[in-house]
């Protein structure tokens, strides 16, 4: 049977939300602003956040809406009327996007790859980086608040999903293709991980970033579930030439084994020839490239490993290990890295790390191993 790749994920459950202080009072849901209103008869000073209530409108007339702020929340003319003199703000949806600014959830990969059977440019994915490129250079004020925003939905978004979480991040350049040995071994190490209990967190693309994600998916199967959707996906070992084929392999795994393990993407339209993997059950995609590289490493809380990279992962390196060193983000966290030669030789980041460390309490934190099978482990160790 083949995959139907341009179909949205089977409907799941939204992540639980964490335990929140009296004083958070975001709405993110139908469900939530039913049981809001059910529960308290107000919606005085509450945020509500990209939620249709076109059929909410008798609630709204009836309902103290004073201080409340309705973020992107689609309403009847009567019910946006009312609101507002209540002395409510409304932030009303914005006509012709093809993204959300004030979305709720991190992204699903059958919401981002929707429309994937009429080819990637058809997709939600495709066209909010078309709409970026249009709109990074022109100026336009109003184009660059929409961009803040949306990124900053997101980074609340992500917050509120790994609450609680020991995230262990995995760095990794997006040229490791698929079929490879390398790739394999990134995909063990993601699901090594991920059975120990940790959420994996990647840059969210190909190579290296899908590979760890995919490993993360395949956790909850036998092993050999793994090995035969290495198979699969290596008759498109690269997104390139063709992003259409490459994500539809994906699929294709993901409809012969569906629900698999969660894990986080976290990658950027910056880069937008690099499509986002389909591994990934929550995607945090960001316009601003900067915000997502230190959200992603700030959010890494259990630890990072870094695989053979090129200038972005030797970038990665030091992005974390400036907190590190500073402590400004409290206790230094493990960094592994994987591939002696390759960071001795080829791109000697390990002698820099190890005399930047010096005596530091991030000198203890730090370890660079030969072998990827001996990654996870050493997280494990630098965790204790």
């Amino acid at each position: 049977m083949h995959p139907t790749p341009a179909q949205p994920d089977p409907a799941r459950p939204q992540p639980a939300r964490p335990h929140r202080a009296a004083h958070d009072r975001e709405i993110e849901s139908l469900a939530e602003f039913d049981e809001v209103v059910a529960g308290h008869g107000t919606l005085a000073r509450y945020r509500v956040q990209a939620v249709d209530l076109t059929d909410r409108t008798d609630v709204l007339l009836a309902t103290d809406t004073t201080g409340a702020v309705f973020l992107g929340c689609p309403m009847s003319p009567e019910a946006a009327a009312q609101v507002g003199a209540s002395g409510a703000l409304v932030f009303p949806p914005v006509p012709d996007l093809p993204f959300d600014p004030y979305r709720a959830f991190a992204y699903t990969p059958g919401e981002l790859f929707e429309s994937l059977a009429e080819g990637y440019e058809a997709t939600p994915d495709a066209r909010s980086y078309a709409w970026f490129q249009r709109t990074r250079s022109d100026g336009d004020i109003f184009a660059s608040m929409l961009r803040s925003i949306h990124d900053d939905a997101v980074s609340d978004a992500l917050d509120e999903l790994l609450a609680g979480a020991r995230v262990v991040g995995v760095m990794g350049g997006h040229a490791m293709a698929r079929g490879t040995d390398a790739y394999a071994g990134a995909a063990r190490l993601g699901r090594e991980l991920a059975r120990a209990g940790y959420t994996v967190a990647t840059g969210g693309g190909p190579g290296a970033m899908e590979a760890a994600n995919l490993g993360a998916y395949a956790a909850p199967f036998d092993d050999g579930m793994l090995e035969e959707a290495l198979r699969l996906l290596a008759k498109a070992p690269s997104f390139r030439p063709s992003i259409t084929d490459w994500a539809r392999a994906a699929f294709e795994v993901r409809e012969r084994w569906p629900d698999g393990g969660p894990s986080v993407g976290i990658p950027t339209w910056f880069y937008g020839h690099e499509p986002p993997n389909a591994f990934a059950a929550h995607i945090a995609k960001y316009f601003a490239n900067a915000t997502r590289e230190d959200g992603l490493l700030a959010r890494s809380n259990a630890g990072v490993v870094f695989l053979p990279g090129a200038a972005g992962t030797v970038q990665e390196i030091f992005d974390n290990a400036t907190p590190n060193y500073y402590e400004s983000r409290g206790e230094p966290t493990p960094m592994v890295l994987v591939d002696a030669a390759h960071w001795r030789e080829k791109l000697p980041a390990w002698q820099l790390l190890t005399s930047l460390a010096g005596e530091r309490a991030m000198a203890s934190r730090i370890a660079l191993v030969d072998r990827i099978e001996q990654a996870s482990h050493a997280v494990k160790r630098l965790s204790n």
